[in-house]
């Protein structure tokens, strides 16, 4: 069923499918991983044989987000129509997420940043190695937030610490994020996996049909809240696109220099 996923790795265990963002060792999002996290998760709606779903990285790492080498590129080449084709995929991989209909446990085995800590926010049920760390870190490479983090991390934090996070790109770790609300629960690593899988399968066995059902009636307010704003959030991170501050940000993050922001 999943013949056409190529860039994710998907793997069964039982009822319980795992997702893994296999790009080590950071894990960035490559453009075909962006792709298949735009329609994967109706997929998933279509497999029977699928109850609970667990989303986690390869290797020692979630996700550093976007890959900043792309980024630069397009950047020095003023090559801006073609970021449209990706935020259009970015509203789709959030739909797919508050469309998906079987439980979604996170296992942030380890860094997420940038998009990969919009994914960690939009599962339902999160499990993080509590040394790592997580931030969305759209500002410091000159973006708006605007694809899933404007949105999230206010609902879960509170519009006070999120706006901190938001307008700094600081980064916290998985036991602050588990204080704060951001995830569920911060563990060690050797603890990791059997809390995830023990959820899983909790989850696999039990009442699919209201549990899916629940989680649906309680997305519905998500989907409400998202379908009124991200046009306008999106709008706003495809003209932060154009800046000449995210032009320096994504040259000097390549160039390992500390960017020099002009504010235009």
């Amino acid at each position: 069923m999943y013949e056409n996923i190529t860039a994710l790795k998907v793997e069964r265990r039982g009822r319980v499918l795992v997702i893994t963002l296999d790009n080590p060792p950071m894990n960035a999002m490559t453009p075909r991983m962006h792709t298949e996290l735009s329609f994967i998760f109706g997929d998933i709606n279509r497999d029977p044989d699928t109850a609970v779903v667990v989303l986690t990285g390869a290797g020692k790492a979630f996700s550093a987000g976007g890959d900043i080498n792309t980024m630069a590129q397009k950047a020095e080449r003023k090559d801006t129509g073609s970021v449209i084709p990706g935020l259009n995929e970015a509203k789709e991989i959030i739909y797919g997420l508050l469309r998906l209909q079987k439980p979604l446990i996170g296992r942030i085995n380890g860094h997420a940043m940038g998009l990969g800590s919009t994914l960690a926010s939009l599962c339902d049920i999160s499990y993080m190695v509590e040394s790592a760390k997580i931030a969305d870190t759209h500002v410091k490479v000159g973006l708006v937030a605007g694809d899933g983090g404007a949105l999230m991390w206010p609902l879960l934090m509170g519009f006070a610490r999120a706006k901190e996070y938001l307008l700094t790109g600081d980064v916290m770790t998985g036991r602050q994020a588990a204080e704060l609300g951001l995830i569920n629960h911060a563990v060690t690593a050797d603890e990791l996996d059997e809390k995830v899988y023990g959820m899983a399968d909790r989850l696999a066995s039990g009442a699919t049909v209201a549990i899916n059902g629940t989680k649906m009636a309680v997305n519905m307010l998500l989907m409400r809240q998202f379908e009124s704003v991200v046009e306008n959030q999106l709008a706003l991170e495809l003209h932060s696109f154009h800046s000449d501050d995210h032009r320096e940000a994504a040259v000097a993050f390549r160039d390992k220099r500390d960017p020099k922001f002009t504010g235009k």
